[in-house]
Order: structure tokens, then C-alpha cells, then sequence
């Protein structure tokens, strides 16, 4: 937007040459590497403490700016690509995407209309924080699409008032998060990780999965344990999740599939966040992606070798 007479001419009304802008932003995925949850706080939030790390599986969205008197308009499909594919059957007002953007006006006070194109990859109900890192692309988006300059810190406590996982994946990386996702100790250095997620065809929704773990009576959250963990190295050995019970009762054929996976894999297999995706720790690429080939081959479940990205602001290109 850019001014055409403003400064040459103060005391006339300023006009304005409106450009098509464009932007293309990735939202990865998530795993927790470990999760510890406390018992419900007054509020009904469960306190947490959990070692995050980003995947190079992603949603794409793209962003368009509109002229300011237009109304935005916003489009959610699957990505051509995407292996599973449950019906998109929210209201496009109680999507986490559209929410942040709606934040981000009020925020700044004036309408910042876009359009939205948002294709998925990742799987709806498996703990992998697609509807957040959506949430969150949006954020990223609109900030540099209409150049608002705000801070990370800012966009991060935008998104904690919508969701416990956006304020880590407006950065993503490798975080220690906490709280009930609004403190996010960013680690210096992401770590070398490899793994299969598992994509089992029930979903766990995550408000049933808390309130069954409400009903194991939940002890306090140990941060002691996952800031060990963090410090020491990614070890497929020792990732825990204080959800994995909880949803293994919510979805109980979800524990049949892991106690396949085990025997397929000789190795452990974690529960992703609240569940249903499950993973498997890898030594590297290749063996990573020999197992998602084997796995899918004895069982028909679908696989993705992934591995941990240092995310950033999933930024591709500059505003065009």
C-alpha cells in the first residue's frame, strides 16, 4: 500500500495504489519428546511441562492480501499429498487459523483482510498440533504481510490466549514449554532426530483424553525430569508421556496397534501429545525411512519418516 500524493500535497486526501501481496508460510508439526501434566487447576487447565520439537511434516497456507474494504475470505482443503484425510466439518469461526487472525486484527485495531488458502498434511485429532502451527503460520503471516513489526514475543502471547501449544510453534525449534503453554524456554540447539510417526486411523480427542487422565488422579508436574531429559540428549529409551495411558483408554484399539508396532520395530513406541499418532525413534534418515516402508508393508497403517527442523519463522520468500 503505497502513497500516491500524501506527501507532496499535506492538506488533500491521501490515496492509496493498492498491491496484491502473496505469501506462502509452512506450519510444522509437533512431537513431545516428553510430557508431564499436573491436576486441574481451578480454571479446569491442567498444568504442563513438555520438551517440544518441530517436524518437517507441514501444512502449507497461503495468504493473500485484500483491499482494505474487502472481507476475508478463507478456504481449508487437503494437500494433495496428504495421507489421511478425515471430513473438515468446523465452522470456519472455530478455526484456530481464522481465530488468530480475528486476534491479530483486534490487536492492531483495523481489519487486515486476506485470503486464505490452508492445505493439510497433517492428521486431524493426533497430537501433532496441525490446527496450532496453523494458528500460528497465521500469525507469522499476517505480521509480515502487512508489515506490523510485532515481536515474537507479542504473536506468542496472542496465540496463548487460544491454544496451549501456538505460543512454541510460532518459533518452533526445540522449547522447553510450560505453564499451560505460555512459557517457552527456547534450547539453543535442536537436536539430531529421526523417527516414524504412525498414523492409526481412530483420532483421540483431546478433551476426553485430559478428563480420563483426571480419573487416573494425575500427581504434580516434574519438570526436574523433562529439563534431564533435554539436557542429556534425545533418547528413544527414555521419552515418556503422561497422556499416553489416558489415551491408549480412550482409543483402546490404539494399544493393540503400539503393541504391534513394538514387535515390528524392537523398539518403543510413544504416543504423540494426547494421541492418536504414534512414533518410533530412529538412529538416522535411513533407518527411519526403512522402517516407515516395513511398517506400512506388514500392517497397511500409514507412515511418514520425519525428522526435527530448527523452524524458524516457515517464511518462504519474501511478500510478492
Amino acid at each position: 500500500m503505497t502513497p500516491l500524493n500524501g506527501a507532496d500535497a499535506p492538506h488533500q486526501p491521501i490515496l492509496y495504489e493498492i498491491m496484491t501481496r502473496s505469501i506462502h508460510i509452512q506450519a510444522p508439526a509437533k512431537i513431545n519428546a516428553a510430557l508431564s501434566v499436573g491436576p486441574p487447576a481451578e480454571d479446569g487447565m491442567h498444568p504442563i511441562c513438555s520438551w517440544m520439537l518441530t517436524i518437517d511434516l507441514h501444512d502449507e497456507m497461503t495468504l493473500t492480501a485484500l483491499e482494505p474494504d474487502r472481507l476475508s475470505r478463507y478456504a481449508i482443503m487437503w494437500h494433495e499429498d496428504a495421507l489421511q484425510r478425515r471430513e473438515i466439518d468446523w465452522s470456519l469461526t472455530s478455526d484456530l487459523a481464522v481465530r488468530a487472525h480475528q486476534s491479530i486484527e483486534k490487536h492492531v485495531g483495523r481489519p487486515l483482510p486476506v485470503q486464505m488458502k490452508l492445505e493439510k498434511r497433517i492428521p486431524l485429532g493426533g497430537g501433532l498440533g496441525g490446527g496450532s502451527s496453523d494458528a500460528a503460520a497465521m500469525l507469522r503471516g499476517i505480521n509480515t504481510l502487512f508489515d506490523l513489526s510485532l515481536t515474537d514475543d507479542v504473536l506468542e502471547s496472542l496465540g496463548s490466549k487460544l491454544g496451549s501449544d501456538i505460543p512454541f510453534l510460532v518459533r518452533g525449534g526445540s522449547a522447553i514449554v510450560e505453564g499451560t503453554g505460555e512459557r517457552v524456554e527456547h534450547l539453543p540447539m535442536t537436536p539430531d532426530v529421526h523417527a516414524v510417526l504412525v498414523l492409526p486411523e481412530m483420532g483421540c480427542e483431546t478433551g476426553a483424553v485430559y478428563r480420563k487422565l483426571d480419573e487416573m488422579d494425575p500427581t504434580t508436574v516434574d519438570p526436574a525430569a523433562v529439563r534431564s531429559l533435554a539436557e542429556s540428549g534425545f533418547d528413544g529409551d527414555r521419552l515418556f508421556n503422561d497422556l499416553a495411558d489416558p489415551a491408549l483408554k480412550v482409543a483402546p484399539g490404539l494399544g493393540n496397534i503400539r503393541e504391534q508396532l513394538a514387535g515390528i520395530a524392537g523398539l518403543p513406541v510413544h504416543v504423540s501429545g494426547s494421541g492418536s499418532t504414534l512414533f518410533i525413534a530412529c538412529a538416522d534418515v535411513a533407518a527411519a525411512t526403512a522402517l516407515a516402508a516395513e511398517i506400512q508393508s506388514t500392517t497397511g497403517l500409514s507412515t511418514i519418516p520425519v525428522s526435527a527442523i530448527d523452524h524458524g519463522a516457515g517464511i518462504l520468500g519474501d511478500p510478492s
